[in-house]
């Protein structure tokens, strides 16, 4: 195993130089709220909508003064805004009880609504450099394709077994270089496999292109 691992990492380091989240934000309360705001919905969309709203309430104090109904105003064409804008103004709230900065604490943030461990890990990763792995639904779909995890998994045994195979040091690059991999490349339906180095260990090109 260790000799497939150390040709995925060759292969996305060469694919992806320096990647990096595609979520845009200036300030830490925005990239946990645009964290939270992505889940079952592209970066690109949650980056529509949170450029007007950080752009207009610029602190989490103006933040703090929109109800629920005007923050779904502005997230309404992400999916499942009604109930993400109630987690949008309980953290909001959350964080300026803290002190208006997000910590380096996962069981603070763990207990802020909406908040949960993929949101957890992206976080401490581009805030604090932590090592993790974040595993949404693009790590996951290229864990299982490359065979380094199965079809039966769930998410946390998925993260366990790719910081098993993997070294503490990339966790935090090679959870963003799987996730662009995933979104341009190893896509969900019609995956360019003509563009992928991966295909010799790759299981859906195994059984689907062979």
């Amino acid at each position: 195993m260790s000799k497939k691992c150390d040709l995925i990492m060759e292969g996305l380091d060469k694919k992806f130089q320096n990647p990096r989240c595609e979520l845009n934000y200036n300030k830490d309360y925005e990239l946990l709220l645009a964290v939270m705001l992505s889940a079952q919905t592209t970066d690109k969309r949650v980056n529509q909508v949170t450029g007007p709203l950080f752009s207009k309430y610029d602190t989490l104090e103006k933040l703090d003064t929109l109800s629920i109904s005007e923050i779904e105003e502005y997230i309404k064409s992400i999916g499942m805004y009604k109930q993400k804008a109630k987690h949008f103004k309980s953290i909001v709230s959350d964080l300026i009880k803290i002190g208006g900065y997000v910590p380096n604490d996962r069981e603070i943030l763990g207990k802020m609504s909406g908040v949960g461990r993929k949101t957890i890990n992206v976080v401490l990763s581009n805030l604090y450099n932590e090592p993790c792995i974040a595993v949404d639904t693009h790590v996951f779909r290229v864990s299982n394709r490359l065979q380094l995890s199965k079809d039966s998994d769930d998410v946390l045994t998925v993260e366990n077994k790719l910081m098993k195979l993997f070294p503490k040091e990339v966790w935090s690059k090679l959870h963003h270089q799987m996730v662009l991999f995933g979104r341009y490349i190893c896509t969900s339906r019609n995956p360019k496999c003509e563009e992928c180095q991966f295909n010799e260990i790759c299981k859906y090109y195994k059984e689907n292109k062979k």
